[in-house]
């Protein structure tokens, strides 16, 4: 098993290992021959110009893919050693323990305690203690506790975009995942709101296993302690270089 050390934090290799993957939409190969061991506790970095694959392969990685029709894969994705499309694996199991921030924020239109309680509430919380305790933790980690406690009846629509994307972020929290895919989070977000999501990302990474797709490349420096560098060849089908 390999070691890394990043800022002074010891990482295990091997939280996420990609082998031998090729990936279809159809008779489209939008990915092929792709290898990569991504540490855990660590910020990894996907970038790469557009259409080679990048989101693609992010969602892959929770297999959110399973939705498009006529999608396949060959090769495999193992998480903590278990291929995830293993034929017994739980996807709703697996999309809790590998969550997902999209581009723009996607809040539901209920209130913010309410969007940090959904989750758990599906998987089993049922106990107004418990729940009020969970949305508590998850925002005060997402660093957004001390800018809502006082209106969290209040819709969560009526938030910023930066403190949407922050929502977003705690409602993923929430359900204790392991890992935490990111896909251009702060694209529709200003610099401020940027920088406040980028802070949020190196606290988050002492606990968390993070993959994010940029295609900021000053971002991925300043946040990203490995980088995985995707191209497009000449049939459009997307590699690792």
């Amino acid at each position: 098993m390999t070691i890394y050390n990043f800022n002074g934090q010891t990482c295990r290799g091997g939280k996420i290992k990609v082998k031998n993957l090729n990936f279809y939409y159809g008779s489209f190969q939008a990915l092929r021959d792709i290898n990569l061991d991504i540490p855990g506790c660590a910020i990894t970095a996907i970038i790469g110009p557009s259409g080679c694959g990048k989101s693609s392969f992010l969602r892959l990685l929770n297999r959110m893919n399973d939705l498009i029709y006529g999608s396949r894969i060959e090769g495999s994705i193992e998480l903590d050693g278990n291929n995830i499309f293993d034929k017994a694996v739980d996807v709703v199991e697996l999309r809790k323990n590998v969550g997902m921030v999209f581009q723009k924020p996607n809040p539901f239109p209920i209130s913010i305690f309410d969007n940090i309680a959904f989750g758990p509430k599906q998987h089993g919380k049922k106990s107004k203690i418990e729940l009020e305790e969970i949305v508590e933790n998850s925002l005060k980690q997402a660093a957004l506790w001390e800018e809502v406690k006082d209106k969290l009846g209040q819709s969560a629509l009526a938030l910023s975009g930066g403190q949407q994307q922050r929502l977003c972020i705690a409602r993923v929290l929430s359900v204790e995942p392991q890992v935490i895919l990111m896909d251009e989070p702060c694209s529709a977000l200003d610099p401020m709101a940027t920088l406040k999501i980028e802070d949020l990302m190196r606290t988050l990474a002492k606990n968390y296993t993070i993959i994010i797709v940029t295609h900021n490349m000053q971002q991925a420096a300043r946040v990203s302690d490995t980088t995985a560098f995707f191209m497009m060849e000449p049939d459009r089908a997307g590699s690792l270089v």
